[in-house]
């Protein structure tokens, strides 16, 4: 019954840093990387759609991406999208294709995308938190209902408890990298 709590407990707390890695991975670093363009959505035949499923991104060079798309009368509706993307980044069409250079960050710039990225780290470390303490709430319920121990209580608060510090652990070493791309000067 408490393996059950724990493995729940362990599943939702590496979904939650799941989703702050998608998050984080979403900050510009000043280098080319396709993921960058993953949330950006294409008017595309009436409806949006992810730039990924109408066209294809590539890595260029280490401060570009080509972004080709695969049907040729897409061309100005993906530039747009990017534009309006709010990345910062300012597309430019050549011919069938379109290179999205990606500007020098500046200091206060890096100051605010590793800003942010704590930001994001925060909101992980409380999802976490919050997690636990619906395992806790379970944990105690079972005791309530005599299904467990007082003891028995105990050692769940406390696995819960080294399962919660595993993953802040965790979401610490994704926000010390993230930091460390983003004031890495290239």
């Amino acid at each position: 019954m408490l393996d059950q709590v724990y493995q729940q407990t362990n599943t939702k707390m590496a979904k939650a840093i799941d989703g702050l890695d998608h998050e984080l991975r979403k900050i510009r670093t000043g280098r080319a990387h396709p993921n960058l363009l993953d949330h950006v959505m294409v008017e595309s035949y009436g409806s949006k759609m992810p730039l990924a499923q109408v066209a294809s991104v590539n890595v260029e060079g280490p401060r570009s991406l080509l972004v080709s798309p695969w049907d040729k009368s897409q061309v100005s509706a993906c530039e747009k999208a990017i534009r309006m993307a709010d990345l910062g980044l300012n597309p430019a069409t050549h011919g069938e294709s379109i290179r999205v250079p990606l500007p020098i960050l500046t200091e206060d710039r890096r100051r605010e995308l590793v800003k942010m990225a704590k930001e994001i780290a925060e909101n992980g470390k409380i999802a976490v938190r919050n997690i636990r303490r619906a395992s806790l709430q379970e944990v105690k319920s079972l005791f309530k209902e005599k299904s467990i121990s007082e003891d028995e209580e105990r050692m769940a608060e406390e696995k819960i408890n080294q399962i919660t510090e595993k993953h802040i652990h965790q979401i610490q070493e994704l926000l010390d990298q993230k930091i460390k791309d983003l004031q890495e000067v290239k």
